[in-house]
């Protein structure tokens, strides 16, 4: 029977590293919205042009464009399989009830809510210690995974780069963002029964086994 779980965190809390390692330890594939609109900027359906479309002009995608998306997602064989791990939606209340809504026209509903919780000091930390190899991709971080050489790549030795929104600033803006946006999705699903708190505060080995465990319990 497919499972449905949500990742919730806000930055820096590693969801992305932990989506990761529970596709390899559950099976469940990640589907994360970011990466369902940087493909659709390649695509070539009505969907995509219409997305695209929105995106060369500055435009926010509605709400009911994302779910649109998500569902041709989810139609494909290995979600209606064994479901999905959903990174980055859903953001929002309104959001969360058309996720409902979907879900509910197959049968299925959330499994489970996996809230990775970490202060503003440390997303912060983690955040604004990423650099990447313009060259080669690869990334480091100045405190957990630094580069042999400082602020060089140990590949291609190409001066490593920060991302604009990697700042200490705007990491702050992003994480206040979520806290007036998101978090609220923590009361919603808390009411249902079904969110799970995780401390993130840890190294990422302690917490991969409590999130499998969460999703199997």
């Amino acid at each position: 029977m497919p499972t449905y779980i949500i990742l919730l965190g806000p930055p820096g809390c590693g969801k992305g590293t932990q989506a990761k390692r529970l596709v390899d330890l559950t099976g469940i594939p990640q589907v994360s919205t970011g990466d369902l609109f940087r493909a659709m900027k390649t695509m070539d359906t009505p969907l995509a042009r219409e997305i695209q479309a929105m995106m060369a002009r500055g435009e926010l995608i509605p709400d009911a464009t994302t779910v649109s998306m998500l569902a041709d997602r989810l139609e494909e064989s290995d979600c209606r399989e064994n479901g999905a791990l959903l990174d980055g939606f859903p953001r929002t209340i309104p959001q969360a009830e058309a996720l409902d809504d979907l879900l509910a026209e197959s049968g299925q509903r959330v499994s489970k809510v996996l809230y990775l919780d970490i202060t503003e000091e440390e997303a912060v930390r983690r955040v604004s210690g990423r650099r990447s190899c313009p060259t080669c991709g690869r990334i480091y971080h100045v405190a957990f995974d630094p580069p042999k050489v400082a602020e060089r790549c140990d590949d291609d030795g190409a001066v490593l780069s920060q991302r604009a929104d990697d700042q200490p600033d705007v990491v702050s803006e992003r994480y206040q963002l979520y806290l007036e946006k998101t978090a609220p999705l923590a009361d919603f699903y808390r009411e249902r029964g079904i969110l799970v708190e995780i401390s993130a505060m840890r190294p990422v080995d302690e917490i991969t086994p409590e999130m499998v465990a969460a999703i199997q319990g």
